[in-house]
Formats: C-alpha cells, structure tokens, sequence
C-alpha cells in the first residue's frame, strides 16, 4: 500500500522545490482516473473529497474507494477530506480511514478559526491523520467574494494551530473556468517571509500554467488544488461519447469512454507541478 499523509507528502515537495495536486473527486471514474495519471507521471497525488462528492457519497464509501486505490498504486496516494466545515466532518473521516483533513473555517472571525481548527489538529495528530486549514477566504466564480490572507494573521493561525498545510487567499477563486487571474505573488513572499508552513492554493484551475510552474518551484506553495479544469474535461468526454450513438444507453461503456481523456488532462496537471529533479 501506498496509502500517504498530506504531511509525508508535502514536506518532501517543501524541501526539493516542487508541488503536489490535490485533484477534486466526484466519484469513481475521476479518482481512478487520476491514480492512473500520477503512476504514469510518478508524482504522488492527493484525493479529494470535498462538499459535492460527499453529497452524492457517504465519507465510510469514500474512504474504501480511496484505500483502495492506494492499496496497488506505485506512487503516494494522499486520502484527503476537502473543506470539512465542521468536527463531526472530520472525525467520521477519520474513522473512515481518510489520512488527511482539510478543516475550513475561514468564513468565522479569526479567533474562532484559529481555535477550532486547532482541536481538529489536535483530533487528526492524535490519529496519525495531518490536517490542513485555511486562513483568509477564498471566494467562489460568481458567488461569494475572497478576503485576502493578512500575512500576520496567517503567521498567527500557522503558529498556534500546528496544521500540517495552510490555505490561504492571495487572488484565487473557486470554479473559476478559464485561466487569466494571476496570483498576489506579494501577498504569497509576505506570508512566506513570516511562516515555513507548505501553503495551499484553492481554485487552482483558475491560476496560469506559467505560474504555477513558478511558484511549485520557487516558493512555499506545494499543493494546488485543481477541481473545475478537470470535470471540465470529464465532462466534455462525457458528452462526446454520449453523442456519438444517442441510441446507446449503458453506462458502463459511456462512462469507459472518459477514462483515457481525463487521464491525458490530469497528466498536464501532474505535469507542471513536477521540481528541476524529477
């Protein structure tokens, strides 16, 4: 098995100057799409289980659908929960064998998301399990609107926290679709100059290949999370196979059709997180 922690994963890509993906799950084709791409890129890759997959999924199913996969993978398989919102989201991960949490209280006044996200640390540490958070929030396309990471806050959060990641807010924005935003590079060597905590980007899809290449190499970003560019590829496969016959009606062989797109598209991902060495 080669089931890891976000921690194991991290502060090697901390250390030898690259980044690794968080790639957003919606269900089996995906996941097992993306262990097919990091094998075929030998990176490790985090899986991730966020609001939307656990809408449609229970986290014990996730959890055995993950280890799994981990279970024959020839790289580090991360089993990751995405903005857990609250304790109970994330001891029933825990539970469920996931080997990593995200608590995300970025929506609450500093104080509180300082001291919650510091119990769940405390919970996922006593359990073998690391723990992300997030400090300042990061907004949604056409929703709710970001608040900037203050780097003395997230020098705060980082030090009386002890997670393991920090996600932090520097001009990225969730299910943004195209990729002409660029990132607050000031704001990310500000928090960098106060913190040698691995830093999270959320809303990845959004950020220029260029810059990601740049900062997985030169700064302390080693996990970008990266959701919407990959369910855009799923989907467009999706309705390509679903159009060449109308008539056909098995899922089984519509949804085989995906596997191979998507795996091109999340080598690309894979691809561009890789250090000067690897």
């Amino acid at each position: 098995m080669t089931l890891a922690t976000l921690k194991e994963v991290l502060q090697p890509a901390l250390r030898d100057g690259y980044a690794v993906a968080g790639l957003v799950t919606l269900g089996w084709e995906d996941m097992r799409a993306y262990v097919a791409a990091a094998e075929a890129e030998n990176v490790p890759v985090i899986l991730q289980a966020g609001p939307s997959c656990r809408m449609h999924t229970p986290l014990p199913i996730l959890g055995k659908m993950f280890r799994h996969l981990a279970e024959d993978a020839s790289v580090p398989v991360v089993a990751h929960l995405d903005h857990g919102y609250t304790e109970g989201d994330c001891r029933i991960a825990i539970d469920s064998g996931f080997t990593s949490v995200m608590y995300d209280g970025s929506r609450k006044p500093l104080d509180e998301n300082i001291a919650e996200t510091a119990k769940i640390v405390e919970m996922a540490h006593a359990a073998g399990v690391s723990c992300e958070g997030e400090i300042g929030f990061v907004g949604y396309s056409g929703g709710e609107q970001s608040a900037g990471t203050d780097p003395q806050e997230a020098c705060r959060f980082a030090r009386e926290t002890g997670v393991d990641a920090m996600a932090i807010s520097v001009g990225n924005v969730h299910l943004q679709q195209d990729k002409e935003g660029g990132l607050d590079v000031a704001r990310i060597r500000a928090i960098e100059a106060l913190t040698d905590v691995p830093l999270v980007i959320h809303g990845g899809s959004g950020v220029p290949v260029t810059e990601r290449q740049t900062l997985a190499r030169r700064s302390q970003v080693c996990k970008f999370n990266i959701g919407t560019e990959l369910r855009m590829a799923f989907g467009s496969a999706l309705r390509t196979a679903v159009n060449v016959d109308p008539s056909r009606f098995d899922r089984v062989s519509i949804l085989s059709e995906t596997h191979d797109p998507v795996v091109d598209a999340a080598r690309k991902v894979l691809r561009c997180f890789k250090g000067d060495s690897q």
